[in-house]
């Protein structure tokens, strides 16, 4: 309307009108508000090639410049406008544009890649099973468990014969110096298996169940009340549990162990 007043109320020359009036048409065009650009949302989830699997950090990007990537889950949500064409990129490989208005379902826009995602097996955790381990121990220092002292030992020849003495028995009861280790390397692996054994039966589980207590009291009441082997072998599953709870009882009273199966201290 302006524009027209602009021309009606006009007195310059008709030759100068013309640029006057693409002057006018300029200044009317610019004052127009600009369109607001709209964006929109597009989301979804990639796939590896069998569709079964999620892909993670893949690139999603836009032809106006914005990008994002997908998470654990594969999913991934990208802003667009409807001019926009988006692709995806895994590994420096890119997909395909896709035109925005072309897409279907923007809420759901899922895909797969032509990428295989390597699935590991499932693993069962078994508990550990303390007679398994104790055989295994065994087999693998069968030599050190069966060492005996060697001492003279009279052989009768697979071919018959008068008897004789062994050889090698005489030979190594000259090696004071392996003698010495092979004893002491056994005595080592009696006590490794015995340990090994009290602890079998005096387990935080149980003791956990029998008295309730956690974290560092627990802790301290495995340490203090802890039985002898001897005792661990001979009682029955009953008996045991007896000893704990009155170990227990001794401990919120604060009374140390029972004498006679207090653990021996080197002297």
């Amino acid at each position: 309307m302006q524009f027209l007043l602009l021309l009606a109320g006009n007195t310059t020359p008709l030759s100068r009108r013309p640029i006057q009036i693409l002057l006018l048409i300029l200044l009317f065009t610019a004052s127009r508000p600009a369109a607001a650009q709209q964006w929109y949302k597009i989301r979804g989830t990639v796939y590896d090639s069998s569709r079964n699997y999620p892909v993670e950090l893949v690139s999603v990007l836009s032809t106006s410049g914005k990008g994002t990537a997908t998470n654990t889950e594969g999913h991934y949500e990208i802003e667009v406008t409807e001019k926009d064409s988006i692709w995806f990129s895994y590994l420096n490989k890119p997909t395909i544009k896709f035109p925005v208005l072309k897409i279907v379902n923007p809420f759901a826009f899922d895909i797969s890649l032509q990428v295989n995602i390597p699935v590991l097996k499932e693993v069962k955790i078994k508990p550990r099973n303390y007679k398994l381990d104790s055989l295994e121990n065994r087999e693998d220092y069968a030599k050190v468990f069966n060492y005996q002292k060697p001492g003279l030992r009279a052989v009768t020849p697979a071919y018959g014969g008068a008897a004789g003495f062994d050889l090698d028995e005489i030979i190594n009861m000259f090696r004071f110096k392996r003698n010495k280790s092979m004893l002491a390397f056994q005595r080592r692996l009696l006590m490794q298996e015995q340990e090994k054994y009290v602890e079998h039966r005096f387990s935080k589980a149980l003791v956990r169940r029998l008295t309730s207590l956690t974290g560092g009291e627990l802790d301290s009441f495995m340490m203090i009340y802890k039985p002898p082997y001897e005792f661990a072998l001979l009682t029955s599953d009953y008996e045991f549990q007896e000893y704990i709870k009155e170990a227990y009882r001794r401990y919120l009273n604060g009374l140390p162990p029972i004498p006679f199966l207090k653990p021996e201290t080197d002297q």
